[in-house]
């Protein structure tokens, strides 16, 4: 019998190895996430025992499975459904700059118990990853990226803080901050501070301690942990990680901890007076005396009066469901490209012109992407409003005996929004009801079609409410939806002139 060559034995066994790694362990109980072999590691996660790679069975996507495992199951059955409203709420927090967590289940099997949580799967790396290629490559930091880079993250972290509780991230490393292929940031963790903070004592064994790891104990300020510390926590973390990003490395002496001196001389390092000073008043040991995240985004090193073609975007992105799909494509084969796009007009002198010709309508589908993204956030001009977060992830722990009212299950929550909306309206057979045919095009391109038979006591604003609680459009496309609906039915129903 033939042997193999090296060769072919090597991509032969890493075949099978690639083979066994996609094996499908475990599915959820709706069977939509499948729980793969191979695990992955999304940094810093404390409290996480695992996580395994998983696909998402409806849109195709990886996504991260991590697990929870809780050894005493009689302690945690008593507070099983606190722990179901904290993680139903978490589901609920999205921004494009923070992890998404998607769903979660329990799963409660003789002396134990496990709470799975599916997360957003960020395969590009994390921050600290990045920063140390890019330092072996022998590259500087470029500014407008860390401009960028600290936007972004400060946008999570606005978002975050003006949630009514605000929630505290609370372990904002280089390690749980991830960084797309196309310059997306993405917070990770946000779930930790809030589900160990609300869970009582007999039940935090599974929960890590953040600052555990000697390598990330600079990230955190003196009075972390304490029972006063508040949002300023985050402001130090995001200190420290903007003044790693900015020299790409703070140096130790051998020891895995970074010493205080390590960090003085990373400071002394910054040419730019202003970055020195923005990072210096992050890491102002007064918390009170540390600036919000809302307020640094005003400050003079990242504030800059946004472009009118940026505010055009934005107003475009948040319009789109109005226009047809490919609209833009649409009205450039409209365009008569020698004409004048806007002119500068000098008295005495030559002016300016710039026509469609000298547009690329590439680069303006992509900038209009990285938009929709997120990569460039209108943070500066007002601050999203505030979140109202439920009493269970801030008040003390309920008396399981006085709540035994049986909890209906959610339905699953929609977090894609709608980019596209149309509908039909027809009257039935014998003149006497309308047909409503609604559809929407979600920002994954899904296509998501409804009909319905309308009442004569059905009003736009019901029905789109009764859509969000359904969970077939986004709460934020709620309003939206009514107004479309609205100006529907006037159409519709409105008899001719």
């Amino acid at each position: 019998m033939a042997v193999p060559e090296p060769d072919a034995r090597l991509a032969q066994e890493k075949e099978e190895e690639s083979e066994e790694e996609s094996e499908i362990l475990e599915e959820s109980p709706c069977g939509r996430w499948q729980k793969r072999r191979e695990q992955v590691n999304q940094g810093n996660m404390p409290g996480i025992q695992s996580t395994f790679l998983a696909m998402d069975t409806e849109e195709g996507v990886e996504v991260v499975w991590n697990e929870l495992l809780f050894t005493d199951k009689k302690a945690f059955k008593a507070h099983e459904e606190k722990i179901k409203t904290m993680f139903e709420q978490l589901v609920l927090v999205d921004h494009p700059n923070i992890v998404k967590l998607h769903k979660y289940w329990l799963d409660v099997k003789d002396s134990k118990a496990r709470v799975i949580f599916i997360t957003e799967y960020v395969s590009s790396g994390s921050l600290k990853q990045f920063l140390k290629k890019t330092k072996k490559n022998h590259k500087a930091m470029n500014a407008r990226a860390w401009k960028r880079w600290c936007t972004q993250i400060l946008s999570a972290l606005s978002f975050l803080h003006s949630c009514e509780p605000p929630i505290i991230h609370g372990n904002l490393t280089s390690d749980t901050i991830f960084i797309q292929h196309n310059g997306l940031i993405k917070i990770g963790s946000v779930w930790h501070r809030v589900f160990a903070n609300a869970l009582p004592d007999d039940l935090r064994s599974p929960i890590r301690i953040e600052r555990e790891e000697l390598r990330n104990l600079h990230f955190f300020p003196p009075e972390y942990g304490q029972k006063a510390d508040g949002t300023a926590v985050d402001i130090f973390s995001f200190g420290m990680c903007a003044l790693e990003m900015a020299v790409l490395e703070i140096q130790t002496n051998g020891d895995t901890r970074v010493s205080e001196e390590a960090i003085v001389r990373a400071r002394h390092s910054l040419d730019d007076p202003n970055m020195r000073e923005f990072i210096l008043s992050c890491l102002t040991l007064n918390p009170d005396k540390r600036p919000t995240a809302n307020n640094l985004l005003f400050h003079r090193v990242l504030f800059e009066v946004h472009s009118l073609k940026l505010l055009a975007a934005h107003c475009f992105i948040n319009n789109q469901y109005l226009m047809p799909e490919n609209v833009v494509e649409e009205k450039i084969k409209e365009l008569d490209l020698n004409m004048v796009m806007a002119e500068i007009r000098r008295e005495g002198r030559p002016g300016a012109q710039w026509r469609y010709s000298e547009v690329s309508f590439l680069e303006l589908d992509k900038f209009l992407e990285d938009v929709r993204n997120g990569i460039y956030p209108l943070m500066n001009f007002a601050v999203s409003r505030p979140h109202a977060l439920p009493r269970a992830l801030s008040q003390p722990q309920e008396d399981p005996q006085k709540a035994k009212t049986p909890t209906p299950e959610p339905f699953d929550v929609e977090t894609r929004k709608v980019v596209q909306m149309q509908c039909n309206m027809e009257l039935n057979e014998d003149k006497t009801q309308w047909h409503l045919t609604l559809l929407l095009i979600l920002e994954d391109k899904l296509h998501r079609q409804l009909s319905y038979d309308l009442l004569p006591t059905d009003n736009s604003k019901d029905l789109a409410t009764e859509l969000v609680h359904y969970g077939f459009i986004h709460e934020d496309d709620c309003e939206k939806l009514a107004n479309f609906l609205e100006n529907a039915f006037h159409k519709y129903r409105s008899p001719p002139l």
